[in-house]
């Protein structure tokens, strides 16, 4: 059994862990966060790599809650941006040790910006520099992120909904059910990829999201040219329509994900129509007929909004089959290391220097 594998068979479990202790010893810093968010004029929402993709989802959660941040990935804002003074600024880091990452930390407060900071590390550079701290304590994973995917996207989530007043106990239990129940279907989806010819190594792949999932949407375009060592494409499914769609062709893959509520009608009939031109489809969602797709996994039910939460994991299945299937090792980094330290070039032995991710 992989890393991968492992990191992923458990994140049912850390997930669980995520707001118990939201709810217990980390409910103080949630609730400074929260203050922090309703009394700011301007509020930031950052990230890196897997990182920005949890931004990703929690900020579709703070715009439904008519509370909007402005969304930029961290090498942008540290330089393309400036601080207004009475700004929050979410800084979503796994480490909290990436060179983009401490650079903007210090940018930040030098212009007297607030950091709020979710991490997995109490010991790194963000955690100990931001003037609130939401350290979430788990087992970081092997390599590849997955649990430190979920679980700082579960935590940014939680408080988008804390600070638009939509986060509550029964919010939690509820949260905690469809944990539950998506550890009780694990084992079907795995049983579905033993038998799938929607996996192709070096197939085109498209993935496309809307809303909540659209984190996930980019974090599985990750997991293919991290994990696969495959080039892959993810966008907003309503702006693939726009004349992306131009490159379809038989044999092409894509993975669709559909909202619980919204635009199900139209997205279904994007994979009909890709199914009719040739190509591949897996699709991602609840109550999702299966026979839309060549491949369709079914999640257990999950509040609206909240989607993300459990529908990145079908997906980070497929990878770590499909890394196997293509004799790639998914526990391995080529080129790059576990923290970016630097931002020169790609290559360590020519730069001088550790490269890490995210």
């Amino acid at each position: 059994m992989t890393h991968f594998l492992r990191d992923i068979l458990r994140q049912p479990r850390e997930l669980q862990r995520t707001i118990d202790f939201l709810l217990g010893a980390g409910r103080p810093a949630l609730d400074a966060a929260t203050a922090a968010i309703r009394g700011a004029r301007h509020v930031y929402l950052t990230g890196m790599g897997s990182s920005w993709h949890a931004a990703l989802c929690a900020g579709t959660l703070f715009n439904l809650g008519a509370s909007p941040v402005y969304l930029y990935d961290a090498a942008e804002l540290l330089e393309f941006a400036e601080f207004p003074s009475d700004a929050v600024v979410i800084v979503i880091s796994r480490s909290g040790r990436s060179v983009e990452i401490v650079k903007l930390l210090a940018k930040v407060r030098e212009r007297g910006a607030s950091v709020i900071a979710i991490t997995n590390s109490s010991d790194g550079p963000l955690a100990l520099g931001a003037q609130i701290p939401i350290a979430i304590p788990i087992e970081l994973d092997h390599a590849i992120s997955v649990n430190t995917y979920s679980t700082l996207a579960a935590t940014a989530g939680i408080l988008a909904s804390a600070a638009v007043g939509k986060w509550s106990a029964t919010l939690a239990a509820t949260l905690s059910a469809s944990f539950a129940e998506t550890d009780a279907v694990i084992s079907g989806w795995q049983a579905q990829l033993e038998d799938t010819r929607w996996l192709a190594s070096r197939a085109v792949t498209y993935f496309l999201a809307r809303g909540c999932s659209t984190g996930s949407c980019q974090e599985a375009r990750l997991l293919w040219e991290e994990g696969v060592k495959s080039p892959a494409t993810a966008m907003n499914t309503g702006s693939f329509r726009h004349g992306p769609q131009e490159m379809v062709a038989a044999g092409a893959r894509f993975g669709i994900w559909l909202d619980g509520e919204r635009m199900r009608g139209q997205d279904l009939a994007v994979a009909r129509d890709l199914r009719k031109l040739g190509a591949a489809v897996m699709l991602i969602g609840q109550n999702v007929p299966q026979d839309a797709g060549d491949l369709v996994f079914r999640l257990p039910s999950v509040p609206p909004g909240w989607q993300f939460l459990i529908d990145i994991i079908p997906a980070q299945f497929a990878a770590e089959k499909l890394a196997r299937l293509s004799g790639v090792d998914s526990d391995t980094f080529r080129y790059s290391s576990f923290i970016v330290e630097d931002e020169y070039g790609l290559l360590r032995e020519e730069n001088g220097s550790p490269n890490e991710k995210r």
